[in-house]
């Protein structure tokens, strides 16, 4: 009875250890997006949903395994910053529950799975996990998040790619004013989030030597730049339109009301607290865009069967 209690714990350890190195909570958050951008091409093409269920369960997975290698990478790389800041300092990589070799192989297995998984839906969606995959270790990971301010400006494009990608799995063609514009968002949106973020951590990030917008050039600046990329946002909005004014009007009144909780909550509140409500938000912002996307899309698809 003991053994099996103990080998119930190991496993359960175990895939914890697994969880916190392929960060299972950021897969969970890609795949929203990833599943309208998806949602969005079957039905701009009209294309029914039980003919494409094989694409969709290796879209599935494939997003699953190369957002989980992307994960496991930067947890390899970043183990010296990890353990500096308080949030990162109980990961497996830092705390050695799990070797770096074990993480490297895991990586470049689920990489291979991930993409390979990718390719059986079209080459387009598989090129797309392959770019993102790399921005994400090579261009963010490795070389800007310790070298500029705008970090978050190079880290957000594979961040973005989730949509693509989903779009491109059920059709080989990205041009279309509105997985462009469900794109933008997706960069764009990086910006105020993580920015809010870097300003709550400000000392983490500090004592870790990440040049943070907020840590190198202050609250003020990084108050400027947020606007003047929620103006951007709102612009964005408007390629919605040659597919539907609803979805426009969605993304545009969420994107102004944006701008006015960050221009009247900076004037009222401290910078902890209005760094709180511009995070806050954002996971507003992202759940009701995209879930209005996904539910616009599927809505769309079933009433044409």
């Amino acid at each position: 009875m003991q053994k099996e209690e103990n080998l119930t714990t190991q496993k359960q350890t175990l895939s914890k250890i697994l969880a916190q190195t392929i960060k299972t909570g950021i897969i969970k958050s890609n795949l929203f997006p990833m599943f309208a951008g998806l949602t969005l091409s079957l039905y701009t093409y009209q294309i029914s949903l039980f003919e494409k269920i094989p694409e969709i369960i290796f879209a599935l997975i494939g997003s699953i395994f190369v957002i989980g290698a992307a994960g496991a990478f930067n947890n390899l790389y970043d183990r010296d910053i990890d353990s500096i800041m308080e949030r990162t300092t109980n990961r497996p990589t830092v705390t050695g529950e799990i070797k770096p070799k074990t993480v490297l192989w895991l990586a470049i297995l689920m990489s291979i799975f991930g993409i390979a998984a990718l390719a059986l839906t079209t080459p387009l969606a598989a090129f797309l996990g392959f770019l993102g995959l790399f921005f994400y270790v090579v261009p963010y990971t490795m070389w800007s998040k310790r070298r500029t301010v705008y970090n978050t400006e190079i880290g957000s494009i594979s961040g973005a790619m989730p949509p693509l990608i989903g779009w491109a799995s059920m059709y080989p063609d990205i041009t279309h004013p509105a997985i462009l514009g469900l794109f933008i968002i997706a960069v764009i949106w990086q910006m105020p989030h993580f920015y809010a973020i870097a300003i709550r951590r400000h000392d983490e990030y500090k004592a870790a030597k990440v040049p943070m917008l907020p840590v190198v050039k202050g609250v003020k600046r990084t108050y400027i730049q947020t606007n003047i990329y929620l103006i951007v946002l709102i612009a964005t909005s408007f390629l919605f339109v040659p597919l539907s004014i609803g979805l426009m009007l969605v993304a545009l009144l969420l994107s102004i009301l944006w701008l006015i909780l960050s221009i009247w909550g900076y004037r009222k509140m401290d910078s902890e607290k209005w760094a709180k409500s511009m995070f806050v938000y954002s996971l507003i912002h992202m759940t009701v865009l995209f879930s209005t996307v996904i539910i616009y899309s599927l809505m769309g698809i079933f009433f044409h069967l």
